[in-house]
């Protein structure tokens, strides 16, 4: 009898030592697929993490790539706009090559063109009215020794010719006076000459007492009527000297010749 009870509380023992271990064991599973889930959220996580860091970074790309794309298409529509102006620039350069090798032969041309307009510019100064004579001919001088000079360029040179030309124009459209010296009767007398443009040219002494005019024909200075002349030019000294107005005045004046 005892050994029955004894069996059976064995039996119960074991029962419940093999109850126990299985509660144990199925624990120990739960814990091992609760470890593995919660790696696989771990990892799961991490390539979330790097799929966002992934996809950020794509993004990024995408909006460098945009950018620079953009920035290639300014530069192309840049580039034409720069190829246009290059082919304008070489067009001018063409053209500016053409007229420099112009200029060249027209410079050639145009030195000769000087020496003869100054040429014929002395000859007319010597064959005019002496009126200014060394002002006139020192002037000419000035230009003429600019001629040989080279760090004056031919437009230069021909400027200063025009110049000279504008002068001798202007002489013929005013009425001028200055001082000067003259051989009167054998005597060098201080006198006041007084040009009306190019059709007098007379003169009187400081004193009034004499009056001159100037005769192409003979090239020489004479001396005229104190009547007719002598309040004439002084009242056109007066004039030239704008202490008086413009008035009408009577003046030697050579009659002109028959054209030949």
């Amino acid at each position: 009898m005892k050994t029955k009870r004894f069996m059976a509380v064995a039996l119960t023992t074991a029962l419940s030592a093999g109850a126990l271990y299985g509660s144990v064991a199925t624990a120990d599973t739960i814990d091992n697929v609760l470890a593995v889930g919660q790696q696989k959220t771990t990892a799961a996580q991490a390539s979330q993490k790097r799929i966002d860091k992934i996809a950020d970074e794509t993004g990024s790309l995408l909006q460098d790539f945009k950018v620079v794309n953009k920035e290639i298409d300014g530069l192309r529509v840049y580039n034409k706009q720069l190829e246009k102006q290059l082919a304008n620039q070489l067009a001018v350069i063409e053209d500016l090559d053409q007229s420099i090798e112009n200029v060249t032969v027209i410079e050639r041309q145009i030195q000769p063109l000087i020496l003869e307009m100054l040429d014929g510019l002395e000859q007319f100064i010597k064959l005019d009215a002496p009126f200014k004579l060394d002002t006139r001919l020192a002037n000419l001088e000035g230009v003429k020794s600019a001629m040989d000079r080279s760090d004056i360029t031919v437009a230069e040179k021909f400027r200063q010719v025009l110049e000279l030309y504008n002068f001798e124009a202007e002489y013929a459209r005013k009425i001028d006076s200055y001082g000067d010296t003259l051989n009167v009767n054998g005597q060098e007398r201080e006198v006041n000459v007084l040009q009306i443009g190019r059709i007098a040219l007379v003169a009187q002494t400081k004193d009034s007492e004499i009056s001159l005019a100037y005769d192409k024909d003979q090239k020489a200075w004479v001396e005229i009527d104190d009547g007719d002349y002598r309040r004439a030019i002084m009242q056109g000294l007066k004039i030239a000297k704008q202490q008086a107005t413009t008035d009408i005045m009577t003046m030697p004046i050579p009659a002109p010749e028959a054209a030949q």
